[in-house]
């Protein structure tokens, strides 16, 4: 029976929705037991969140000074040496995950299987390649630990009726000391967070310049969404690069998207392929986002966004 160790993702303050959906993807394995790790300096509160995680066994609440910041170099070992019995451990194909998860199969020495997007068999996994064109089914070696990442734009999140038993556990493990955390430097919004949010409004380069970039601000808070960008957008400097959407950026999968101003080259749509339903405003019928889109509005992005909004806010 697979046995699952799923790394769980938070703030300090909540569990990240990403937890959520690793769980989801551990449930596609048959008969699994599903088991979270808390990593933090004080998890209390975390651990009850992720122990009412619908499908979870266990919570393993793991307090250590060197934890509060969820530095990859601290956590990888303490992930490694609370491995021993678990068939798999799978941690989100977030900026989390995409850190930590390569040093936790580098330590265990085995490959990681990475963007899992469903899974086949125990050890057989799909996932996304060529910017999402082609989907690859991989197979890890059967006698070895799977470390995988979960492409959480693939999976919905499990409910949070359930009220898993909570373990406090310590780990003897060699903590290295040359990673230490220095800062954080984050932007701070009123808007829901851009990889879990319902709704999601998007700049592109045709937008001209950071100042323009207000109209997509209004509209987004119009609908009470967040707001994203195009690579072309970030590298113009428009807007920080934690906004870029696409297979260099953020991967989402909201409801509805919105895109304005944005071609459509294969990387953004890359990471907005798994969304509900997409609207693409363009001045140029022949951009390509209009061929996946399932709304389009040809015109003056200047003129049709700002007249969208309003029509919101009546």
């Amino acid at each position: 029976m697979p046995k699952v160790l799923v790394i769980a993702e938070h703030d300090g303050a909540s569990v990240n929705p990403s937890t959520a959906k690793c769980v989801a993807c551990a449930g596609e394995l048959r008969g699994a037991e599903i088991h979270v790790a808390v990593f933090s300096d004080k998890g209390d509160e975390l651990a009850a969140a992720a122990a009412r995680l619908d499908s979870v066994g266990k919570v393993l609440r793991i307090d250590h000074a060197a934890n509060r910041h969820l530095l990859a170099a601290a956590l990888a070992p303490q992930i490694v040496a609370l491995s021993e019995g678990y068939s798999h451990i799978f941690g989100p194909s977030t900026t989390f995950g995409k850190d930590l998860m390569p040093r936790v199969a580098a330590l265990l020495n085995v490959n990681q299987v990475s963007d899992v997007m469903s899974i086949e068999d125990s050890h057989r996994f799909s996932r996304p390649v060529y910017a999402g064109n082609a989907i690859l089914v991989v197979e890890a070696p059967g006698d070895l630990p799977v470390v995988a990442t979960v492409r959480t734009a693939s999976y919905q999140a499990v409910g949070n009726d359930n009220d898993a038993p909570i373990e406090v556990t310590s780990i003897d493990a060699a903590i290295p000391e040359h990673t230490r955390f220095v800062e954080l430097k984050a932007g701070k919004s009123d808007r829901p967070d851009l990889q879990t949010a319902s709704t999601v409004v998007s700049g592109g380069r045709a937008l001209g310049g950071a100042d323009n970039f207000d109209i997509i601000y209004k509209l987004a808070d119009a609908l009470g969404a967040a707001v994203g960008a195009s690579r072309a957008a970030v590298d113009a400097g428009y807007v920080p690069n934690e906004m870029q959407v696409g297979q260099t950026g953020k991967i989402i999968a909201p409801d509805l998207y919105i895109a304005v101003g944005i071609s459509g080259a294969i990387q953004h749509l890359t990471g907005i392929k798994d969304a509900g339903t997409i609207v693409a405003i363009n001045k140029d019928a022949e951009a390509p986002i209009f061929e996946i889109a399932d709304i389009g509005l040809v015109g003056d992005l200047f003129t049709i966004v700002p007249e969208l909004a309003e029509a919101l806010r009546k």
